[in-house]
């Protein structure tokens, strides 16, 4: 049975964590507190530990050494009352597994906990190229776990913007992220997406380029951008035949939440811009 360490989790959000369908058969240990945590891990391997929601993320990072010190292969989820953008991008070069803010959604850091207790190979998904607080370029490898992690980071980087609107903002992103990968690179681990998130004074960016030869968008059949009017999920029977997954939806979900979406003349570089005034 795989286990979690939580550091200073209180019941409630014990209960609510193992109320989760996703963490059936997964075992939550609870650690008094971090000096309890050390001390357990020396004694036992466990595959992720989930940190104290009433620290620092600051802290945490501190912390994340002394974790890595007892079990260096260990995946770690740092909670936190809040987030600079700067410890965001600390928390990634260090490659933490996820971060969160309070408050949190219990489901999505279940989610989040269930993935890493099953990742393998996934320490070097994410590569930081260049990262300053409103200019962040990554290489991402293209499996689908790298682009939760990297849509998880990016929701805490722009915590800026206001709760709905971020939401939909990086919903869109996750979508034209996975179509880059899954369209653009088939999901194959040994090629990368880059990407690219930039804040203006103005406005929100993101860029994302994938490996692939590109495509032309009115010419996408499998993709709900090219369903005929008054049919919406025509194209879901057609990625049943091509044995896609269930979606294709990247392209109209990204238009509908961004007020620019601009394509490059091959079709695999996408430029997203959120007017913020």
């Amino acid at each position: 049975m795989p286990r979690a360490l939580l550091i200073d989790a209180e019941k409630p959000f014990v209960e609510a964590l193992a109320r989760s369908p996703v963490l059936a058969g997964v075992a939550l240990d609870v650690a008094a507190g971090e000096a309890d945590a050390i001390r357990r891990l020396r004694h036992r391997a466990y595959p992720l530990v989930v940190s104290s929601p009433r620290t620092s993320l600051c802290h945490d990072l501190a912390l994340l050494e002394e974790i890595r010190c007892a079990r260096p292969a260990v995946r770690v989820i740092l909670l936190a009352p809040q987030a600079t953008p700067e410890e965001i991008i600390a928390a990634l070069r260090k490659r933490v597994f996820a971060s969160f803010s309070v408050p949190f959604d219990v489901g999505d850091l279940a989610d989040m906990m269930r993935r890493a207790i099953d990742a393998e190979d996934w320490r070097d998904g994410i590569e930081i190229v260049s990262a300053q607080r409103d200019w962040v370029s990554l290489r991402v490898e293209c499996r689908l776990l790298n682009a939760e992690r990297l849509v998880r980071f990016l929701s805490e980087l722009r915590a800026d913007v206001p709760d709905a609107e971020r939401e939909h903002l990086i919903l869109g992103f996750r979508e034209v992220l996975i179509n880059a990968m899954e369209h653009g690179a088939g999901f194959d681990a040994d090629q990368v997406v880059e990407v690219s998130a930039v804040r203006t004074d103005r406005a929100i960016v993101f860029y994302v380029r994938d490996p692939g030869p590109g495509f032309v968008p009115n010419r996408l059949p499998h993709a709900a951008v090219s369903n005929p009017p008054g049919d919406p999920v025509a194209h879901l029977a057609i990625r049943a035949e091509m044995g896609l997954r269930p979606g294709g939806f990247g392209l109209l979900v990204a238009r509908q939440v961004v007020n620019e979406l601009i394509l490059s003349e091959r079709g695999n570089e996408v430029l997203m811009i959120r007017h913020t005034k």
